[in-house]
């Protein structure tokens, strides 16, 4: 039967067996606040040291912020829900959920293709880098790209808010994915598809081929440098951006053609949970690992603490 009027809709999460809530409860939970800490030991890192104030680290900066945001429109609620026993979501939170994670899923997506331009510019245009991206720029690509991302989720949000009726109310994740909130409609139009696909193209496509040609030109520019170590220290500049590149398009596109091959639940939601989850997680290891910069100032960061701890309790220095 067709629902025309929705108060609330179901998050069929990962299973419904009982005995295993509690082991749902401590994973989301332990990786919620892993990647929570971890983005703001980058910020914090990146804030406290004058050297870090560079366009590079005043991206990675946003992106930080950005990934927490992004896994805090999806985690939370399930840890409530899975708290409370609960499967439920309003309308309206739906909708507020989807929105928040179409926002911020597009500031990764736009951050890091900003990111890939400036270590072309920094490469291929070493001499012109300071004058290229001066503070004003890097502060329009970030305000730009925050535009962009609101631009798309009001797009979804208004094709939503155009659904007269439902086929159901379950979703099968553990958030409101758009997709599948769109796959409960009784009657889409297509020209509310050819929208959607206009508007991934633009916002999707375009900054993946900016990536890979801004990273073409890089590796060109790399090869043309006459010794080994001149190489690996261009190269290094770029790694952990090209890792975190990767680890969120490989996820991204894992997701994408899992969902379109397979028709299980499961595996979509797994999916769903890698992309959403583990990838927030990880970067701020692959940053904090791969830069040296951000180990060196973490490190400081922790000696600091050590000694302040020492300072309001000696008796810790016999133990």
């Amino acid at each position: 039967m067709n629902l025309t009027r929705v108060s609330e809709f179901q998050l069929m999460g990962f299973s419904g067996d009982p005995g295993l809530q509690p082991v749902f409860f401590g994973l989301f939970l332990s990786m919620y606040l892993i990647s929570v800490v971890g983005n703001l030991l980058i910020i914090l890192t990146i804030s406290s040291d004058y050297h870090l104030h560079t366009p590079m680290y005043f991206f990675l900066y946003n992106l930080s912020l950005a990934d927490i945001c992004f896994i805090s429109t999806t985690v939370p609620k399930m840890i409530m829900n899975i708290k409370t026993h609960s499967r439920t979501i309003s309308y309206m939170g739906c909708l507020t959920q989807m929105s928040l994670f179409i926002i911020f899923v597009c500031m990764d997506n736009m951050l890091l293709t900003v990111m890939a331009y400036d270590r072309f510019v920094a490469i291929c245009h070493p001499l012109h880098y300071t004058v290229i991206m001066n503070h004003h720029l890097c502060v329009f690509l970030v305000l730009v790209s925050f535009a962009l991302s609101v631009f798309e989720s009001q797009i979804h949000n208004l094709i939503v808010l155009q659904i007269s009726c439902f086929k159901d109310l379950e979703i099968a994740n553990f958030f409101c994915n758009p997709s599948e909130l769109l796959n409960l409609a009784c009657t889409y139009k297509f020209s509310h598809t050819i929208l959607i696909y206009i508007i991934g193209v633009i916002l999707g496509i375009f900054p993946v081929l900016g990536i890979i040609f801004s990273y073409c030109k890089i590796i060109s520019s790399i090869s043309n440098i006459s010794t080994s170590n001149g190489r690996k220290k261009a190269f290094s500049t770029c790694g952990s951006h090209l890792s975190v590149v990767c680890l969120f398009y490989g996820t991204a596109l894992g997701e994408y053609f899992g969902s379109a091959v397979s028709q299980s639940p499961r595996n979509n939601v797994v999916a769903s949970f890698i992309y959403t989850v583990v990838t927030p997680m990880l970067n701020p290891f692959i940053y904090s690992l791969r830069n040296r910069d951000i180990s060196r100032i973490l490190k400081k960061l922790q000696r600091m603490m050590v000694k302040s701890l020492i300072v309001l309790h000696p008796s810790w220095t016999n133990v």
